[in-house]
């Protein structure tokens, strides 16, 4: 795909973000107790940030947290049982991709006759199928590996979010 989405990007919330790298470091870990100091500094993401994100995910019952000493976190399920697109279900706090999505904003004159909203209807339902497809596992493993971050990226302002995407090849179920 290289250039094509040069300049163009559908971006997810920093809170999804966030989200799932906990999710997929803790499955990159399952042998043992992650804690939000080491998902902060290896992704170098305010630990306030996280802890919100992962009392979120305790209380809905994907995490499991033990506090104190030697405490840390887990998931709950195998990562196999756990589907992307519910996580970013779960985390996105708005899926409205014009005004005419919520008819109690909505002022659009061309709603009756526009094919728009159709449209991005099916593309916002094919983007949440692809999703739905790939579970925590079909994006994680043993040789999922953290590259460390550039030179002076150590803190972002807030607001900001820099993903570094690494490939990751699907089992061959997954693969087109």
């Amino acid at each position: 795909m290289g250039d094509v989405f040069k300049g163009h990007c559908m971006r997810l919330a920093e809170y999804t973000d966030y989200t799932l790298r906990v999710l997929m470091y803790c499955a990159s870990h399952r042998e043992r107790l992650v804690t939000i100091a080491e998902v902060a500094e290896q992704h170098h993401i305010s630990k306030n940030h996280l802890m919100k994100i992962v009392n979120d995910l305790a209380r809905e019952g994907v995490l499991e947290t033990t506090r104190g000493r030697g405490g840390g976190m887990r998931l709950l399920l195998p990562p196999d049982q756990i589907r992307v697109g519910d996580i970013v279900r779960r985390s996105e706090t708005d899926f409205r991709l014009v005004e005419c999505f919520d008819a109690s904003l909505n002022s659009c004159t061309l709603d009756p006759a526009c094919r728009l909203k159709r449209l991005l209807q099916d593309a916002l339902q094919a983007y949440f199928k692809t999703l739905d497809g790939a579970t925590l596992a079909d994006i994680t493993g043993p040789s999922m590996v953290a590259r460390p971050a550039p030179a002076g990226l150590a803190r972002r302002p807030p607001g900001t979010t820099t993903t570094t995407l690494a490939t990751v090849a699907l089992p061959a179920s997954r693969r087109r």
